[in-house]
């Protein structure tokens, strides 16, 4: 199986978009290729091109949706509505960061009703022993996924336009191409990402799946390891692409490694 994964970033420059964006591609258990120094549109174009060439699965880092209250509030009825609302006014919700947005500076996480919480369902299905996700509501601070999320939706709609299938928003295909929100965390495994030491460590550990060429790369940055990590994952498939229910066509899903293949969480 062939999987791609994009590590991907939130930031507004273009500076900070070629210093975080890293697209991995690999081929049943071993890496292919990995690029780096891309803005958000060549990393579109970039997955695209791997598509043409038979990608059957391509991972993004960035929430896919926000809990289903959310969408409904700013009038859309799903995911792909909720994409449209972002396209134009997205960069108004992370100028302002009013709740249920929080993160900036004097920014403090708000109160969340009960009926109006800060996490969509598959945030809270996590798999056993692995880490919850931030929320998306989150667009400052620590490890928030907000700001890459609220700037990364509008751009299932070009891959979408293009034919591909964005799950669970689409119905999964019998066979690829298919788009999938992921979490390199639940695809690293326990490693400590943020030192270097740890990251070299770990890819020793894949041996052979990593070419010597590329490891000193990976090793350099928590970005391009965890593209790495994840592509590798996802191309041992053992994952499964379930049908969507209501929800999902609403607030997404990430997609998960498959408890009985924990060779998936490399």
């Amino acid at each position: 199986m062939r999987a791609v994964a994009v590590d991907w970033s939130g930031a507004h420059s273009v500076a900070g978009q070629r210093r975080g964006i890293w697209v991995a591609d690999a081929v049943d258990g071993a890496l292919g290729s990995l690029t780096g120094g891309l803005t958000r549109e060549e990393a579109v174009t970039a997955v695209l091109h791997a598509v043409e060439a038979g990608a059957d699965v391509v991972g993004l880092d960035f929430s896919f949706s926000f809990p289903a209250w959310f969408v409904h509030a700013v009038g859309a009825t799903d995911g792909p509505g909720l994409w449209d609302v972002c396209a134009a006014d997205g960069e108004r919700w992370l100028a302002a960061c009013e709740p249920p947005f929080w993160g900036r500076p004097g920014r403090r996480r708000p109160s969340y009703p009960q009926q109006r919480g800060e996490w969509r369902r598959t945030e809270l299905d996590v798999p056993a022993g692995a880490r919850r996700p931030k929320g998306t509501f989150q667009i400052g601070g620590a490890g928030a996924v907000g700001t890459g999320s609220v700037r990364g939706m509008p751009h299932l709609r070009r891959l979408r336009a293009a034919g591909v299938a964005v799950w669970p928003f689409d119905d999964p295909p019998p066979s690829g191409p298919v788009v999938a929100e992921v979490y390199p965390r639940w695809w690293t495994g326990p490693v400590v990402k943020r030192r270097a030491e740890a990251r070299a460590a770990h890819l020793d550990l894949l041996d052979a799946r990593v070419p010597a060429e590329l490891g000193a790369t990976i090793a350099a940055s928590d970005d391009a390891f965890d593209a790495a990590c994840t592509a590798l994952g996802l191309s041992l498939a053992g994952w499964r692409l379930s049908p969507p229910e209501g929800l999902d066509r609403i607030e997404g899903r990430i997609l998960r490694p498959a408890p009985q293949r924990p060779e998936c969480v490399l």
